[in-house]
């Protein structure tokens, strides 16, 4: 977690709390938009609180529009789940001081704005290491939303993780410009299964491409939610988020008016943030390599951004006996070595 503790906000005194949520897609998606409702019904269940969402909001104005009526209907608390929102809350944030925010995947924050993500780029290194244990051709596809840098980081920990299992492999990545288009995230996946990835993965919102490896015979990991009913056969695992216990959490400090602002960021230790069961079809040792490797994230002695590490032209960026800053991880722009593709 990064430590930052500001003002607080709120009065003493549980209290009777309105919490609102703004997606970005749809609550069906099977991915992110699915995981974070998973959250809000856990805290639609606390005594004294009452929820609702607005599902399917583009980011920019109309997410301002969304979250402006929320805050006028007297919302106490409010997510908003998408990076793109992050401007439009702290616009809205600043006209109803008495109103607490919360925005996912952003770096910003004020006296009533906090920001929220996990360390998933940690799961995502583990989910590399099935990538890289289960692939025959050494070519591995990734089917990506926008080159942010949450994005870029999940890519680049990956890829990571496939090579320290098998460092011949090397990750090929297309940009979608999309979190949620099924049609088009599974066509990314069949561009990449046509050009010879055995197994492919995802930062996507939807199970289009688990779709897509099932119909060619080949393997997929998924994305925020387990996705292996989608397709049994081909899903190897997928790094998941468990919102309900964060949720929970920050719902009471704001109905005890314990609640300050800050940026929270948990990994793996805090089950925020977990890798999916195993597929049958993932060998007895790779699994035990895999949730040795996770042990080792959380208890500290492996760190995923380790140095050495050098980007796509051989230069090293992150050097030896040194690991990233949070910092570093934040603003992360550029792709390590081994990845094919670009970050436009």
């Amino acid at each position: 977690m990064i430590a930052l503790v500001c003002a607080g906000v709120g009065t003493a005194g549980a209290k009777d709390i309105k919490v609102g949520y703004v997606y970005i897609g749809h609550i069906g998606d099977a991915g992110w938009t699915y995981a974070h409702e998973l959250g809000r019904q856990a805290i639609d269940k606390m005594p004294g609180v009452t929820s609702s969402y607005v599902e399917a909001v583009p980011e920019g104005a109309d997410s301002e529009r969304v979250i402006k009526n929320m805050a006028r209907k007297g919302y106490d608390l409010i997510f908003t789940t998408s990076f793109g929102y992050m401007d439009p809350t702290l616009k809205v944030a600043r006209q109803f001081p008495k109103a607490v925010f919360m925005h996912c995947s952003g770096y910003k924050s004020s006296k009533n704005v906090g920001n929220y993500f996990g360390r998933m780029y940690q799961a995502r290194y583990l989910s590399g290491m099935v990538a890289g244990g289960m692939t025959t051709s050494n070519k591995i596809g990734y089917v990506a939303a926008f080159p942010i840098p949450e994005v870029i980081r999940g890519i680049n920990a990956f890829t990571l993780g496939v090579q320290a299992v098998n460092p011949h492999a090397q990750v090929n990545v297309v940009w979608t410009k999309t979190w949620y288009d099924p049609a088009t995230e599974k066509e990314g996946g069949k561009s990449l299964l046509e050009t010879g990835c055995d197994v492919i993965a995802q930062h996507q919102d939807t199970p289009g491409v688990q779709e897509a490896a099932q119909e060619a015979g080949k393997y997929s990991l998924g994305y925020n939610s387990d996705m292996s009913r989608f397709a049994p056969k081909a899903h190897l695992t997928a790094p998941v988020w468990n919102w309900g216990p964060f949720y929970k959490k920050i719902v009471t400090q704001v109905q005890n008016g314990t609640w300050k602002t800050g940026s929270y960021w948990p990994g793996l230790e805090s089950g925020i943030i977990d890798l999916a069961p195993f597929g049958p079809m993932v060998p007895q040792d790779l699994q035990e390599k895999v949730l040795a490797a996770k042990k080792a994230i959380i208890d500290g002695t492996l760190k995923v951004f380790a140095g050495p590490v050098k980007d796509q032209t051989g230069k090293v960026v992150i050097p030896a006996g040194t690991s990233a800053t949070d910092e570093q991880l934040l603003g992360m722009d550029w792709l390590v070595q081994g990845v094919q593709g670009s970050t436009k």
